[in-house]
Order: C-alpha cells, then sequence, then structure tokens
C-alpha cells in the first residue's frame, strides 16, 4: 500500500496566482499632506512561482506585501488572488516577518499550533503541527520554549507556524535579515526545499541580491520611492542552484547595475 502524503507536504502546485494590477499607494501625512510610496506596480504571481522583491531600503517593498497580505487595502489599483478581490487578511495569505515574533510564555509545539487553534481546527488537526514541525526539523524541539532556541531555530519556528494553515502565499517580509551569514546561508535552502514540497506561491523582500537569486524563479527590481517597477530578471536556473554558477554572477551583476550598485564589480 502507499502511504498517502499529508496535505502539508504535497508537491503538487497548490500556490495561488497573484494579479498585482496598476497599483499605488499613498500615506497621510501628520502635517496634512501625503507620501506617495508605490506607483503603478503590476506584477502577476503564477501558482507555485517564487517571486522577489528588490529595492532600495524604504522604497516601498514591505507596504506592497503588506497590500497584498491584505492588511491595508491599496490607494489606487486592484489586487486579486485567483481572480477574486484581496479585501482582508486570510488564512491562505500568510506573513512571516524577519522577527519570528514568538510568544515566550508557550512551548514550541503551541507556538506552531496557533493558527489552528484561533480557527478553531485543533481538536482535530493536531497532527498537522506535527507535520509541519517535521518539515522544519524541529521534531525533537517540540516542548522547548523560544529563549531556549537559536536565531536560526526560531525563524524555523515561524516558518512552521506558516506552514501549519497550508496556505496558497507565503508573504516573506526579510524572514533571514537578522541570521548571521551562515545560518542565513543554511535557512536559504531550507526554505528552497520547503516551498518545492509544500507548493505554495512565494512573494519575497530582500535587500540581498544573491539571497533573490538563489531562491526565486523571477526578480522584480524596484527603484527609489515612490517605487515603480525598473527591471525584472528571469533566474533561468534549476533547482538546486549553487551560488558559484557562472550564470547566477551575471544575474548579480544585472541586478546591481539597475540598482546603480554595480561600479565596484
Amino acid at each position: 500500500m502507499v502511504a498517502l502524503a499529508s496535505p502539508i507536504e504535497t508537491s503538487l502546485e497548490t500556490g495561488a496566482r497573484i494579479g498585482v494590477q496598476n497599483v499605488s499607494h499613498w500615506f497621510k501625512q501628520q502635517t496634512g499632506g501625503v507620501l506617495q510610496v508605490l506607483d503603478d506596480i503590476s506584477i502577476d504571481v503564477k501558482p507555485g512561482e517564487f517571486v522577489a522583491l528588490l529595492g532600495p531600503s524604504g522604497c516601498g517593498k514591505s507596504t506592497l506585501l503588506r497590500l497584498v497580505a491584505g492588511l491595508e487595502p491599496a490607494t489606487a489599483g486592484t489586487i486579486t488572488q485567483d481572480g477574486a478581490p484581496i479585501t482582508r487578511p486570510d488564512p491562505s495569505r500568510i506573513v512571516v516577518f524577519q522577527d519570528p515574533t514568538l510568544f515566550p510564555w508557550r512551548s514550541v509545539w503551541d507556538n506552531v499550533a496557533l493558527g489552528l487553534q484561533a480557527r478553531g481546527l485543533l481538536k482535530s488537526q493536531r497532527s498537522r503541527v506535527d507535520d509541519a514541525l517535521r518539515l522544519v526539523g524541529l521534531t525533537e524541539f517540540a516542548k522547548s520554549f523560544p529563549h531556549q532556541l537559536s536565531g536560526g531555530m526560531a525563524q524555523r519556528v515561524a516558518l512552521a507556524r506558516a506552514l501549519v494553515n497550508d496556505p496558497q502565499l507565503l508573504v516573506l517580509d526579510e524572514p533571514l535579515g537578522k541570521l548571521d551569514s551562515l545560518t542565513r546561508i543554511a535557512m536559504q535552502s531550507e526554505l528552497v526545499n520547503l516551498w518545492q514540497r509544500a507548493g505554495f506561491s512565494a512573494l519575497l523582500v530582500t535587500h540581498d541580491v544573491e539571497e533573490a537569486l538563489f531562491l526565486a524563479n523571477r526578480v522584480i527590481i524596484l527603484s527609489d520611492r515612490p517605487a515603480r517597477i525598473t527591471a525584472e530578471l528571469v533566474v533561468d536556473l534549476p533547482y538546486p542552484r549553487h551560488r558559484g554558477h557562472p550564470r547566477l554572477a551575471e544575474l548579480r551583476h544585472e541586478a546591481l547595475r539597475h540598482l546603480g550598485l554595480d561600479a565596484t564589480w
């Protein structure tokens, strides 16, 4: 008898199609004026695709993620998931931030279980918590508490907490930004493996050019605020990728050129 895979381990493309069409966004300022952060952004994320956003600090990348996650409405334009307008947060779209934001008084298992518990599903789907912990390699730390974990382990808990909800879209706001360089490199490979196994779509914000090229199918490069799309790079390399591949070096130089940072390369 062939064992059926847990839903959390499916390799099928179950990811969402995200449409960002002509989106512009402004913030009201205390002085009474407005600050424009996004200018006519259009992006189509295909089901199961991994897309990275690169751009200068403060250009509006994280704001765009908030709009896609449904945390606030866009000032102008439309954002859709599988053709339906995104108007509010939804368990099918999970945000993973730079800070793991774990509850210190809850064990690793209980932190991962939060989403199911909030939706009233924990009693019937407890096994999903164990599945998620196994996926991120933390089964042996289920009873541990956040203060007993390294930075990389804490971020894996945050990823497990996202995966337990079987998201169609993972919204990644610099999730590896606070890790040391060696842990970050290891976590990049783990993130690719999780994405390939679970089949979700992914939209990543990062300031790390090499990280974007190592992880993503496409890299969207944004200008200074208000952010406009200045370039789109297709990373035409199979997985697993090797950081020393000459094609990655070519794409890195091209990305840096679009960012105005290629003078020393």
